[in-house]
């Protein structure tokens, strides 16, 4: 359960903290360590330090201080990731891609070939929010990270702030995803028991 090291990633941590609630964040955190340890279980070759930021800012959008009137939330969080890297020192291309992570991460799939820290998002967060493939976590990592990191009040903050979404943005991914039930997969994922 350990998050790599680097002052980007530090940073990024420091971020999410200050500007997302307990459950958003805690949120975020998992979503890094069920993604570091489906790649390790399944040789999946990523860059921590990419994935690691791009977990910690995935949801920075649903922030108050960083939710876009007009723009879906995950390119929001894009744009802030966009910008986190140039402050860290960044080139060009990798803040693009910490972008491109981050919007990916609400597709319905990404593949592993083209973008592994993509798929290892999209997957993580999946497995957080609706449940899916959660019967891959091995029990003890479960126990761990649930225990370290809990989902506090993550069903109903996550449900409001996605229900907001969609009113303000009805084009967007997040009102699909309302449409279609998020609410209920919410409530249903095994690991709120």
């Amino acid at each position: 359960m350990n998050f790599p090291d680097s002052a980007a990633c530090r940073t990024a941590l420091e971020v999410a903290t200050e500007f997302q609630t307990p459950s958003l964040l805690n949120h975020s955190i998992r979503a890094y360590l069920w993604a570091a340890d489906h790649a390790g279980r399944h040789g999946i070759a990523f860059d921590a330090e990419l994935l690691f930021v791009s977990a910690m800012l995935h949801d920075i959008g649903l922030a108050a201080a960083f939710d876009n009137v007009s723009v879906p939330f995950e390119d929001a969080g894009g744009h802030v990731a966009w910008v986190f890297g140039a402050g860290a020192g960044w080139p060009v291309e990798r803040r693009r891609r910490a972008a491109e992570v981050i919007v990916r991460h609400m597709w319905d799939v990404v593949d592993v070939t083209e973008d592994p820290e993509g798929h290892l998002l999209e997957l993580s967060t999946a497995m957080d929010i609706s449940g899916r493939q959660t019967d891959e976590i091995p029990a003890e990592v479960r126990r761990e990270v649930l225990a370290a990191y809990p989902r506090l009040d993550l069903v109903t903050e996550f449900a409001a702030c996605f229900v907001a979404q969609g009113e303000r943005k009805p084009g967007s991914l997040a009102a699909r995803f309302v449409k279609a039930g998020l609410d209920g997969k919410l409530a249903a994922n095994p690991l709120n028991s």
